[in-house]
């Protein structure tokens, strides 16, 4: 036989006993809630991304130079590139043209394409729209009236910095947002063997290498470096005709993929 015990309640503790089940399922739709947060912070699902590289079967990449600080080895570093007949990329900005004009004409004379690298060097995710349109825009009038046909639509943020807002304002004005995937790391001056080890270890297909115009061991560096990756059968090119212009996706690391009919981008201006 079985007996049933009847337990009665007070007004006041059957109060307690349902206010203790509400805030205990309270607690768990909290936790599902910021489960659910994290994951979709984690997972970061509508990033927007630069382009670090790009996804291709053929040997083939780009290096490129950003310009700052100085112009005391770029007349130099054009002779290495002339020597081996390479085009590359440099990413200029508006008060190193400013500064430095003729240099500016004489990297467009010489058949390499011209980027842009910002107005004032700042970090571009602090930036409002209409700061981040200022600061492409008025360098971009530079670049296009000192290097004509070879200026190209693409933006090197200063420091890598971005966030969504730059990546959307700069596609609205047609322009591809440039990072890379071998940093040289010659700014850190700690030699033409780290240099080399850090750009031929790393560098692949598609790849994007970072360089700087007056990094100071730029000029040993570089003939090494370019003669180790044409002894490997890469074919050096500028970042315009390594990039697909259009019918493209990235994925999370920033590397690009075509998609069906892709076209692969030369140069737009």
């Amino acid at each position: 036989m079985f007996y049933v015990k009847i337990v009665y309640l007070s007004k006041t503790q059957l109060q307690r006993v349902l206010a203790t089940i509400m805030l205990i399922l309270l607690s768990v739709v909290m936790v599902q809630v910021n489960e659910s947060i994290a994951v979709s912070a984690f997972l970061n699902v509508k990033k927007e991304l630069p382009i670090y590289s790009v996804a291709t079967e053929e040997k083939k990449l780009a290096i490129s130079f950003d310009a700052a600080w100085g112009a005391e080895y770029t007349s130099k570093i054009m002779d290495i590139l002339e020597e081996r007949n390479i085009k590359t990329t440099f990413f200029l900005v508006g008060f190193w043209i400013d500064k430095y004009p003729e240099r500016a004409q004489e990297i467009a004379q010489r058949g390499h394409e011209v980027a842009n690298h910002s107005t004032t060097h700042p970090e571009m995710s602090k930036l409002s729209k209409e700061q981040i349109v200022s600061e492409v825009m008025t360098t971009q009038k530079k670049i296009e009236d000192l290097a004509g046909e070879h200026s190209v639509r693409l933006l090197r943020p200063p420091f890598g910095d971005y966030d969504d807002l730059l990546i959307q304002t700069c596609r609205e004005m047609g322009f591809h947002v440039i990072q890379w995937d071998v940093d040289s790391l010659d700014w850190k001056e700690l030699g033409v063997e780290h240099m080399f080890d850090r750009v031929t270890k790393k560098a692949g297909n598609g790849s994007i290498v970072l360089f700087h115009n007056n990094a100071k061991h730029i000029v040993e560096a570089l003939p090494i470096i370019l003669d180790h990756l044409l002894e490997e059968g890469y074919t050096i090119v500028p970042v315009s005709e390594l990039i697909y212009w259009e019918d493209y996706r990235l994925d999370h690391t920033g590397r690009q993929y075509p998609i069906e009919n892709e076209n692969q981008g030369h140069k737009m201006n």
